[in-house]
């Protein structure tokens, strides 16, 4: 039975999760197919991780969608900035787990796979700005780092899967909690005068590092 170019990209990912370095004669016999069958799909590395790239962003957007973050981030109203939130980290979570190969540059280095990557995080950003406005997050904390610490926090879930550190069912509350102790306007800042720097943005492993995007 022939193999579709989509079976291709999941089987490419789910191995390249855990074989990043793969070469496209692994990927050939990770996927089950051929060498010369793979290449009729993709005429090399680059474009296999570009359409990987692409497949990565696809589903952080919908991760966003399923929150309602766009509107969520047009509301002044707490409970709906928070719950949209919630969804948001709990959905990025499944995003971690299912492509964790694109949370590096490996995968985000395309201009055109950056530019998307960017766009998503912009909406991102723009509910960590209404969550400032509306109490629900400190207003001391730079916005791009609150961006870059939800990408770290995502890095962590990602090796803590890896590892089998954590049980799956328990890192949606480790992620909430995390990321509202450090961020929520609830909990004071205790560190004195000092003040984390402002981030950039999630694309380099020195700065955002799927959903490389930010996830990838």
């Amino acid at each position: 039975m022939a193999v579709s170019r989509d079976q291709i990209i999941v089987a490419a990912i789910q191995h390249l999760n855990h074989a990043p370095a793969a070469s496209m004669a692994d990927i050939a016999e990770a996927t089950g197919v051929s060498r010369a069958t793979l290449h009729r799909h993709f005429t090399g590395r680059e474009e296999l991780l570009f359409a990987l790239g692409h497949r990565a962003l696809d589903r952080w957007a919908e991760a966003q969608d399923r929150a309602g973050i766009e509107q969520a981030a047009r509301s002044a109203e707490p409970v709906v900035i928070t719950t949209a939130l919630r969804e948001m980290l709990s959905g990025l979570i499944d995003e971690a787990e299912e492509y964790n190969f694109a949370l590096t540059d490996l995968v985000m280095s395309a201009p055109e796979l950056r530019e998307r990557s960017d766009e998503l995080e912009g909406k991102e950003i723009l509910l960590y700005q209404a969550a400032q406005r509306a109490g629900v997050l400190r207003t001391d904390l730079p916005v791009r780092w609150i961006s870059n610490t939800v990408y770290g926090l995502l890095l962590a879930v990602r090796e803590s899967l890896n590892r089998g550190d954590v049980a799956r069912r328990d890192l949606p509350g480790m992620l909430h909690e995390t990321f509202f102790r450090g961020a929520g306007e609830h909990h004071p800042h205790h560190g004195g005068d000092e003040r984390p720097p402002d981030g950039g943005s999630r694309g380099s492993a020195g700065e955002r590092g799927p959903q490389g995007g930010r996830r990838a």
